[in-house]
């Protein structure tokens, strides 16, 4: 038997491989408004704590693979969760919706094509689709978050590359929040960490999605909102019942032990509060098995 080297549709099954790219000179903006970030990230403190996170992923037995081609002027690049989707038939190419991140998905086709990691469907045309608003509930379903940075044919098209692997996609509408130019994906509001257990931000999450969940048998751990600012619903699992989060968030990761998570915390100032993305952001699964 093969053993396979990519796939996986879940957010919780064993991490086993995974790809992310260091902070450099372009991450670090002389002008952080345009991207939408709290502050000009300081490159040293930045790839310090990088390396503090790939260390702990390390640690905790998962392989990490770098994504070093130089993304001339796209900052956001740092987050090489949005360009691709890794499913078991190969990699999804998805297309930014943030027009500033244009092109980083060709650098990241050429990268996991030199993983071994086969294109199984591009995006094409009007569609826009980041991986930031795609959650799988379970092998069989992902949650796609229609908002500012995925539309209605990104959704159409991703059900016609999941389709014939029996995949059902599920559209969830998301809030307006701070509008276009801000960062609102389907994972800042929500995070598997178990097969049916899941921390979220019940305020931003839409009925109609709150009552799949719980159709689904799903075990919500709420954030308080004084963590909604500090990324408290972006959660990384490692495993099923052990994760990732930002440090200085106390009251999630209590209660994320309290049911009976095992949690790690990373400190992330100027890779992740500055510039908009947790955990998840920071890495494109390329195996879960």
């Amino acid at each position: 038997m093969v053993e396979r080297s990519y796939g996986g549709h879940s957010m919780v099954a064993p991490l086993r491989r995974v790809l992310v790219k260091r902070p450099d000179e372009h991450f670090a903006v002389d002008d952080p408004v345009p991207w939408h970030y709290g502050g000009r990230p300081d490159l040293q403190s930045a790839l310090e704590e990088h390396g503090a996170f790939v260390a702990l992923l390390r640690q905790q037995g998962v392989e990490v693979f770098f994504h070093d081609e130089p993304q001339h002027g796209r900052a956001d690049a740092i987050f090489v969760h949005d360009p691709a989707l890794v499913t078991d038939a190969g990699a999804v190419i998805l297309r930014p919706g943030k027009r500033l991140r244009e092109g980083e998905e060709v650098a990241i086709t050429r990268r996991l094509e030199s993983l071994g990691v086969p294109v199984a469907y591009a995006l094409q045309g009007e569609a826009r689709a980041d991986g930031g608003d795609l959650v799988w509930l379970d092998e069989e379903a992902l949650a796609v978050g229609l908002g500012f940075r995925t539309n209605a044919e990104g959704l159409r098209q991703l059900g016609e590359a999941l389709g014939p692997l029996g995949v059902k996609v599920i559209p969830v509408e998301l809030p307006y929040h701070q509008g276009p130019d801000a960062c609102l994906h389907l994972m800042s509001l929500i995070s598997p960490v178990d097969y049916r257990t899941a921390v979220v931000y019940l305020p931003f999450l839409s009925v109609p999605f709150w009552r799949e969940l719980r159709a689904r048998g799903y075990r919500l751990v709420e954030v308080p909102p004084e963590e909604w600012e500090t990324l408290g619903p972006n959660v990384l699992a490692l495993a099923p019942g052990r994760c990732v989060m930002l440090e200085g968030n106390p009251v999630t990761r209590r209660r994320l032990e309290a049911a009976g998570c095992e949690v790690f915390t990373f400190r992330g100032q100027e890779i992740c509060l500055k510039a908009e993305g947790g955990p998840t952001c920071l890495t494109l699964p390329i195996l879960r098995a």
